[in-house]
Formats: structure tokens, sequence, C-alpha cells
């Protein structure tokens, strides 16, 4: 079956829409989106989507005590292709890939979610410009939607410790204390909700060329 084919096929299903291809982004795009969550901060395994079925599935369990201090998943209908790549080179004068995947969404919340698998309003507040092993792998920030604590409306407005707890998941997630071997994984900027509306952008131009 065509790759378009399969993708219509996927939304149009009379059972659960595919997460990634299923699922609008929501109606006030690109200040707030809808984001699947695959994980939250008590999750002791790693979850992420299995791509052809849309069924969540344990990618590994987490190694070490890395715990991310946020909703982690996705956004739907985005990818990260060969735009989120230029965008990733030119503001960085490196020479990457997209990796591939819909694009990233970490959501901070002062509520105690329980587990994934689940769909959240969220307002995008700006991101991270990750670099993993030469690939394009951006994560944006956002705040859940009408969260009483977390009610930032740019990264300025996020706590710094916050935010460096985050840095430091996805820096140190993979890493293993005993190993002397460096990790390609850096984050070379933080920027605010304007660029990261501009990385949302893309993502969705290259989902949209990726399904052609």
């Amino acid at each position: 079956m065509p790759q378009l084919q399969y993708l219509r096929s996927m939304k149009t299903t009379a059972f659960k829409p595919h997460p990634w291809h299923g699922l609008s982004l929501g109606d006030d795009v690109p200040n707030k989106v809808t984001a699947f969550i695959e994980m939250v901060p008590s999750d002791s395994v790693k979850y992420e989507i299995d791509k052809e079925s849309g069924y969540l599935m344990i990618d590994r369990p987490q190694k070490f005590s890395n715990i991310c201090p946020a909703l982690y998943g996705f956004i739907p209908q985005t990818y990260c292709g060969d735009k989120i790549a230029e965008y990733c080179n030119e503001k960085t004068g490196r020479n990457t890939v997209g990796d591939g995947d819909p694009l990233d969404i970490c959501v901070f919340t002062e509520r105690d979610i329980s587990h994934g698998d689940l769909l959240v309003k969220a307002r995008i507040i700006g991101g991270m410009r990750m670099i993993d092993g030469g690939e394009a792998d951006d994560k944006i920030i956002a705040v859940l939607d009408q969260d009483e604590i977390y009610d930032f409306n740019d990264i300025e407005d996020c706590p710094a410790r916050l935010l460096s707890r985050l840095k430091h998941y996805f820096l140190t997630y993979k890493q293993n204390p005993d190993s002397t071997e460096k990790l390609e994984c850096e984050i070379t900027h933080v920027y605010g909700a304007d660029e990261a509306k501009i990385v949302l952008q893309k993502s969705i131009e290259d989902y949209q060329n990726y399904i052609k």
C-alpha cells in the first residue's frame, strides 16, 4: 500500500486514531498544541510510540536514576526532516540531518499525572536545540494549559533551575557512569516562544512533505 494511502487509512479508521497521524494539532496553533504524552516523571522505563501501530511500547528500562521533570511526548502531524535540519544548521553552523521522528515536547505542570498514553493541551513557551549523534532533535518546551502554578508565557518566565533539570536529563539519561566514552549529544541553544513556533511550523512542513 502506498505510504499516503496507508496514512489516510490510519486517519479515517473507525477505531482509535493513530496518535501521530490521526490526531489534530489543535485549534490554536502555534500558541497552543495538542501533545501526545508518552512518559511522566514517575516512569522507570522509557516509553515511546510504535510508529506502525500507534500503540505505546517499552523502548527500554531507564538504566540509571535520571528522571524527566516534565511530561514528555510529541506533537501529532509533525516530523523532523530536511527543514528542521536546515534550520538547525543555520543556527549552529553544523551539518545535521533530521532525526526522522515527530517533534518532541516537554510539558511542565504542577499536577501529579500518573501515566502517559494521553492527550494534553499545552501552551508553547520555548524550546531546546539538541543535536544527538549528528541529528537535529529539538525539544519544544510548554506548560499545561490552565496550570495555575506553571503559568509561564515565555522561557524567560521559567525558573533557571527547572530548565537545568530538563537539560540535565537529556544530556545524561543515556550516560553510563562507568563509561569513559563521550556521548555525541549536546544542547546548543535554549530559545523562546517565538523561535519555538518557527521550529513547530518547519516540522509541520516536514510532515506534509513526508506523507506525500
